[in-house]
């Protein structure tokens, strides 16, 4: 399969979420009354929607509010919220900073030392509201601080990088054997980000307890022009999918997957799943709500990145509250509000009765599907047309 780039080479072709539409079924259902519970480690969820792990998105506050809301939010180990202990001005210096000035500002902030306590003390504070906690940190901080996390009471350990795979090398510092950490931790562990089928099978081998998928799809992200890697989410999703199920087959054992960003509206979020998701994360979409303390800003995890920044500042700004960004009432016609209402109803015109049932979806190849009929709204920068 692919196409001739030139002499003796050849690419695969690749598809975005713009570039596909799902098709109705032949029944339909209430959307009042799908499932779209979905299940980590034996342990059931309300809503199949995970806040990113990203300074500008999540806090304790925010965290404790959407464990409230049915959902999971993650908490950065890595930054402002476990280097500094009242971060509210590090957070206005950050929105009065200028596009030209705030790279270099991030990288002096979060070079500021990592405090243990902060880590305890974060997880405490979610743990104190009744709420799940859930911590991310990267593969090279993920043993020690994997140990803080569970003994603080973290309910799910998240071990996140632009690209993970079993077999990293590395002679500046210890590689993760993911096999013997997942034995190590006592709660469920979720590893990414990866975009391929072998990398996805080879590291549920190792009896993660899910998995991750996008590099650089993100709203703040510049991984992809950057570094000029990636793989589009509707075409990652799908092959981490068959890899999901052909090791299900050998060892009876699901292993969730989890698509992580490039979804800015509802209609995304329905796209991952069709194609094979059992939960999304997102990020600037739930940066706009009121209780995100980056009150309208956002960044990517990498953009602080002392020698290779791979993220911007980008300004999303706030348009409702978390319960409307996830439940509405949608105010906005534009999908990016009332998404759990959107998956919904989407389920409900395909006739998918559960998650797995909205996998099942039929997909068709369809780039003018956005714009098709759209003509007034796109000259007048309404609707679909924004």
């Amino acid at each position: 399969m692919g196409l001739f780039l030139g002499r003796g080479r050849k690419a695969r072709r690749a598809y975005g979420f713009d570039e596909i539409a799902l098709i109705p079924g032949e029944k339909t259902i209430n959307p009042n009354e799908v499932d779209i519970t979905w299940e980590l480690k034996g342990k059931k969820y309300e809503i199949p929607v995970l806040a990113a792990a990203m300074d500008g998105v999540v806090d304790t506050k925010f965290a404790i509010t959407m464990g409230k809301l049915g959902g999971l939010a993650v908490l950065n180990l890595e930054g402002i919220q476990t280097r500094y202990k009242d971060p509210k001005e590090i957070y206005k210096k950050i929105a009065k900073a200028s596009s030209e000035d705030v790279t270099q500002l991030l990288q002096e902030i979060y070079q500021e030392e990592i405090k243990e306590k902060l880590i305890s003390k974060r997880i405490e504070e979610t743990k104190s509201a009744d709420a799940p906690a859930v911590v991310s940190a990267i593969p090279q901080r993920a043993e020690r601080f994997g140990k803080i996390a569970e003994e603080a009471g973290a309910d799910i350990f998240v071990v996140q990088s632009t690209v993970t795979t079993v077999h990293h090398i590395s002679t500046e510092y210890k590689v993760l054997n993911f096999e013997k950490f997942c034995k190590k931790m006592n709660i469920p562990v979720i590893v990414g980000n990866c975009v391929t089928y072998k990398q996805s099978l080879e590291l549920m081998q190792t009896g993660i307890d899910a998995l991750l998928i996008g590099v650089g799809p993100g709203a703040a992200c510049t991984t992809r022009g950057v570094l000029g890697i990636g793989v589009p989410q509707v075409t990652a999703t799908i092959d981490c999918a068959a890899a999901r199920e052909i090791y299900f087959k050998k060892t009876n054992r699901y292993v969730p997957i989890i698509t992580d960003g490039g979804m800015s509206t509802g209609g995304d979020i329905c796209k991952a799943f069709a194609c094979g998701a059992d939960a999304v994360m997102v990020g600037s979409a739930f940066a706009k709500a009121e209780e995100a303390p980056g009150k309208g800003y956002h960044w990517g995890m990498a953009t602080p990145h002392s020698n290779l920044p791979r993220g911007t500042r980008i300004y999303v700004g706030t348009t409702g509250t978390l319960e409307q960004i996830l439940y509405g009432p949608a105010e906005m016609d534009d999908g990016t509000q009332n998404i759990v209402g959107a998956l919904e109803t989407s389920m409900g015109n395909i006739g998918a009765a559960n998650i797995n049932e909205m996998q099942l979806t039929e997909i068709i190849i369809a780039p003018e599907i956005k714009t098709e009929g759209k003509i007034f709204q796109k000259a007048q920068r309404v609707g679909m047309g924004k």
